[in-house]
């Protein structure tokens, strides 16, 4: 699996990783949505570069004009609660793509473990398309691969790229490891060594979800 790590290279995404771990600017769920946001668009413009592409004459005022676009068919897909706000940074830019959606989430049981649980997805076909599935925190991995398997139903992509914000190494080698004769990509903004006992990426930021929209009971 391809992957590439925003910032190991110096770029204003790097300002916008720094404020949403940084626990002070965490308390202002609004500037925390918005840097989700943008940084879905700097991931945006980033893949942009890689996608396949055409020229097309765009007749102007005074004459016609040639110019090289993406033609990739694109469906933009997120987990949610969390994944929104990075999701509608990526429809930002990429504002002809379809949309799916995936609710998992974490069942604890009574000894503090959990497996992860997917109950709705919507989606239209994925066939000959590139899916662009964002989650914005890939801990173990176990919910973008569920959550994967569950878009795969609606169709056979023709490339698939994983887009996460902040990974654990453990979720990004368990990630690889299941999609390794699939062809797929795997876009970050960074790479945490870390995950702890209760499955969360030190340092990380915490609770994407709930920073954004609140705690949840």
């Amino acid at each position: 699996m391809q992957t590439t790590i925003l910032n190991q290279k110096p770029s204003i995404f790097n300002q916008f990783l720094a404020e949403i771990r940084d626990k002070q600017i965490q308390k202002d769920s609004l500037r925390f949505r918005r840097n989700l946001e943008r940084m879905g668009e700097v991931l945006a413009y980033e893949i942009s570069k890689t996608l396949s592409s055409e020229e097309i004459s765009v007749k102007t005022p005074l004459g016609i004009a040639k110019e090289i676009v993406p033609k990739n068919k694109l469906v933009v897909a997120s987990i949610l609660r969390a994944g929104l706000p990075m999701h509608q940074g990526l429809l930002n830019y990429f504002d002809r793509a379809e949309n799916a959606f995936v609710s998992a989430y974490r069942k604890y049981n009574e000894d503090g473990e959990f497996d992860i649980h997917i109950e709705y997805s919507s989606s239209p076909s994925l066939d000959g398309k590139t899916l662009i599935l964002c989650d914005p925190m890939l801990a173990t991995g176990s919910s973008l691969e569920l959550a994967y398997r569950a878009l795969l139903l609606k169709g056979t992509p023709e490339k698939t790229i994983f887009a996460s914000l902040i990974a654990s190494q453990a979720g990004v080698t368990y990630i690889n490891n299941m999609t390794k004769t699939e062809n797929v990509e795997f876009w970050v903004g960074a790479i945490d060594e870390e995950l702890n006992a209760k499955s969360y990426i030190v340092p990380g930021l915490g609770d994407a979800g709930d920073l954004a929209f609140g705690t949840k009971l």
